[in-house]
């Protein structure tokens, strides 16, 4: 039985981090809180599949209590946090204070417009699941739009997707969209071909997957367009609106958008009253703590920091190491010892891009085609953290890859908005389920 006196550590987030340093912790003599908006812990390397119907969301993300039951130090709330006072060693959570001894921010990122929060209505982003659950229902309901419009032009803006982003997010949506319409709603529709959908993939930069070997990132693109995705490159998106986005001086119409472009971290960041970076990131001391702030641990994507003259990736990895690391060095400090600097484990990086196509990179390894695609699939199925999630998705993938047929593709009847970019005067204001 814990002393009340016992150590309070308040986590805020369940994520990869705040999940790690939870876990990290259970057999420490502390008290345990963990606050999150939502009641699940997410994979959300996942979460662009059940964005594009082929797992449902369920399959990737599990309950935080239960992942915690047997942890007897550790409490669950679900409330937003609203803002941290450091001064007073406390945060405001659901309108209630809540004081601690030590604290790790484990919140994550959000999405960025660069300044036009107003394309968030028209392009929106994959971080939840209520993203995801968005965007799929877009998607589906653009091709049921198509299959009773009359007008060529305006079935072709239904059927013309535009991803936003050329990072691994932005690179997975776009070849599942691909393969949707190329084979799985192939022979479905009587009206329009989807295989003459048209995806077009924007990234502002020089090249695709950017954090990649440029070798690999070339070798990306050659699959994509093998797909039929249309790649751009070198020009930013200087409008999104529910009808075109204008890339440069060209205007591309369709009534689907998807960003996967930015991102930005959480709004709590700025209570801390240290320096970030421009997106928000705390500079961290080597010990992921805040500058002048021992009590406070900074973890995952929002830690802003430097190793071997680069700065470190906002990948799972990185949450993982850095969660159990920040868990790891409050235990040291409660034990009386000196807390131990943090050091990136560099794990790899991939991207699927479709079937029997991604890229990967481990150490000086490069690897590309169906070996780097088994690869990801290895990969991903052991991070999940439940073996029934994990038998789960394996069940499914395999009948998705035998079948080329993606299961989830109910469309969620919501309330039709004046703003929503996939209604208009040409399609019905109300789209029946496609099945599953």
């Amino acid at each position: 039985m814990l002393k009340r006196e016992a150590p309070h550590v308040v986590i805020v987030g369940s994520g990869f981090a705040g999940l790690a340093a939870a876990q990290a912790l259970r057999n420490a003599e502390v008290r345990i809180t963990v606050l999150d908006r939502t009641n699940h812990h997410l994979f959300q390397p996942l979460l662009y599949q059940v964005a594009t119907a082929t797992l449902a969301a369920p399959d990737i993300a599990a309950p935080i209590r239960t992942l915690l039951v047997r942890q007897r130090n550790a409490i669950v709330w679900l409330a937003n946090v609203e803002r941290i006072d450091v001064e007073k060693k406390q945060l405001v959570a659901n309108g209630q204070r809540v004081d601690y001894d030590y604290l790790i921010v484990a919140s994550g990122m959000r999405q960025a417009y660069f300044g036009n929060d107003a394309w968030s209505a028209c392009a929106p982003g994959l971080k939840t699941l209520g993203e995801a659950l968005d965007i799929r229902r877009r998607i589906l309901r653009a091709f049921e739009a198509a299959e009773i419009e009359i007008s060529l032009e305006e079935r072709r803006a239904w059927t013309t997707f535009v991803v936003i982003g050329g990072g691994p997010t932005g690179v997975e949506l776009a070849g599942a969209l691909a393969e949707i319409a190329g084979r799985t709603l192939a022979k479905e529709f009587r009206r329009f071909d989807p295989a003459t959908t048209r995806v077009v993939l924007i990234e502002a930069g020089p090249r695709i997957l950017p954090t990649f070997d440029p070798r690999l990132s070339v070798k990306a693109e050659r699959q994509l367009r093998s797909l039929g995705i249309d790649v751009r490159t070198g020009t930013p998106v200087s409008q999104v609106s529910p009808d075109f986005v204008l890339l440069g001086t060209e205007r591309i119409v369709a009534r689907t958008v998807l960003w996967a472009a930015g991102v930005r971290a959480s709004r709590l960041t700025s209570d801390l009253g240290v320096p970030v970076d421009r997106a928000g990131r705390i500079w961290v001391e080597p010990d992921l703590s805040v500058p002048d702030r021992p009590d406070v641990f900074v973890t995952g994507d929002l830690i802003a920091k430097t190793q071997d003259g680069k700065p470190l990736p906002g990948v799972a990895q990185l949450a993982l190491q850095s969660g159990r690391h920040a868990a790891r060095n409050i235990l040291r400090s409660v034990r009386g010892q000196p807390r131990l600097p943090f050091v990136y484990k560099d794990r790899g990086s991939m991207a699927t891009i479709g079937r029997n196509k991604a890229v990967a990179q481990l150490g000086r390894f490069r690897f590309s085609g169906i070996f780097a695609w088994w690869l990801w699939l290895f990969v991903h199925v052991l991070g999940l953290v439940e073996y029934r999630r994990r038998i789960a998705v394996l069940l499914q993938w395999g009948w998705s890859y035998v079948s080329w047929q993606r299961s989830s593709r109910v469309i969620l009847e919501v309330p039709v908005l004046p703003a929503d970019p996939t209604t208009s005067s040409h399609a019905t204001q109300r789209v029946l389920s496609t099945g599953s």
